[in-house]
């Protein structure tokens, strides 16, 4: 394939597109390698798989969150824009893990579209990479619509399935290092002084009621009111009980420090789903052994536990911040920055991949359902009344997802 591109820079505020002859090169050698037509059939087949799983997924949470109270007052704790893959926007998409996993995501996902066209002949008009407000934030592939909409429909299901595939395996692979980072670890004993029970805190609002009585990031709460605090449910029922009254709050600082006990007056009403002190918590793990235990074993019990975040349940995931400390590996220092790159990568490839799959007009699994229901349906007005039909049906069911938590 000749190429005919130059690189220049094509500006759609706040996007940047970086066009390049480069990717084209790269997708015709691999094209050209034993064993790559092979792979674009496999492609052609695995769609509706990803696409079941994803609605599987997205029905599963909608029944859990209408079933109960408090999966729906947590989701409203966090707010809407942590169903946003964007660091920074994300409060639990680390802005450095999140934007290293995303760049590579996409540029995964554009690849595997590019490669498979190509493949099949169909040409790619051009490729690059996708920068925000000159930030790198991805890559494209713009594929010719045209010779795309001429391919038969087994071609157009390969190269259509191919991003979200990607995705998938690269997340399936991230899973599996992340596997064998963790089988490294050996829990260290506790340190002299270290709290043996509480709720750590791992975040402080801006203005909240906590940072006004000094209530600092990573602190261990013991006692409110008079009562130990062991479970999150121990701190967030004792508040609530408390609403509207001055009570004794004792809290450590650092490990071996001597307890603060100041006296707190709470608000006499807080609204649903929102914290009384303004504070990130999770619990306090006084068995790192125990977490360890349990987090291997979800691997082979049930992965999809794994998209847990760090950030959300730290006293949970070994390689969090606060847990972090109490393990080595017998690959050293580094293996917690590789285990949040492999988990962050996992994370973002398997959101990425499924969502890619549903039956949404634009989206991947959208242009390749539309186009088998125009192949089956002869009339082109009823073909096209059922796909619209189809991504109604599908964007509802989505949304009902985000938006369940704040009407019920």
């Amino acid at each position: 394939m000749e190429q005919q591109q130059k690189v220049h820079a094509e500006v759609k505020l706040p996007l940047i597109l970086i066009h390049t002859p480069f990717g084209l090169d790269f997708f015709d050698r691999v094209a050209k390698a034993p064993g790559a037509k092979a792979w674009a059939k496999v492609n052609t087949y695995i769609m509706p798989i990803i696409t079941v799983l994803a609605i599987f997924l997205i029905v599963g949470s909608l029944a859990v969150l209408f079933a109960n109270s408090d999966a729906r007052a947590g989701v409203r704790g966090v707010g809407p824009q942590a169903n946003l893959l964007i660091p920074g926007l994300n409060p639990y998409l680390p802005i450095t893990y999140g934007w290293l996993a995303l760049v590579v995501t996409i540029i995964i996902h554009e690849a595997g579209h590019g490669i498979v066209a190509r493949i099949y002949n169909i040409r790619v008009d051009s490729t690059g990479i996708v920068l925000f407000l000159g930030i790198p934030i991805g890559a494209f592939v713009n594929i010719e619509r045209d010779e795309l909409a001429k391919a038969t429909l087994k071609q157009k299901s390969a190269v259509l399935t191919a991003g979200p595939l990607n995705n998938m395996i690269l997340a399936g692979v991230s899973l599996l290092a992340l596997y064998l980072i963790i089988s490294t670890l050996t829990p260290l004993p506790p340190a002299p002084g270290e709290p043996q029970f509480g709720i750590v805190v791992v975040s402080v609002n801006p203005g909240s009621l906590a940072q006004s009585v000094g209530l600092p990031q990573g602190a261990t709460i013991q006692e409110v009111a008079g009562h130990q605090v062991k479970q999150l449910e121990d701190l967030g029922n004792t508040l609530r009980a408390n609403l509207g009254k001055t009570i004794p709050i004792t809290w450590i600082e650092k490990s071996g420090g001597a307890p603060i006990t100041k006296q707190v007056t709470l608000p006499s009403a807080v609204e649903p789903g929102r914290g009384v002190l303004g504070i990130g918590v999770s619990t306090l793990s006084a068995d790192p052994g125990m977490t360890l235990t349990r987090y291997k074993s979800a691997f082979t019990s049930n992965p999809l536990a794994i998209l847990l975040p760090p950030t959300i349940q730290e006293g949970l995931v070994p390689y969090s911040d606060l847990m972090t400390p109490k393990y080595e590996s017998s690959i050293g220092p580094i293996w917690s920055p590789l285990a949040n790159t492999l988990f962050w990568l996992w994370f973002v490839n398997f959101n990425v991949g499924i969502f890619n799959a549903l039956p949404i007009g634009p989206l991947d699994g959208g242009q390749l359902y539309n186009s088998i229901i125009e192949k089956k349906v002869k009339s082109q007005i009823l073909a096209k009344n059922a796909a619209m039909m189809l991504t109604i049906i599908m964007v509802a069911i989505v949304a009902a997802s985000i938006l369940l938590p704040y009407v019920i």
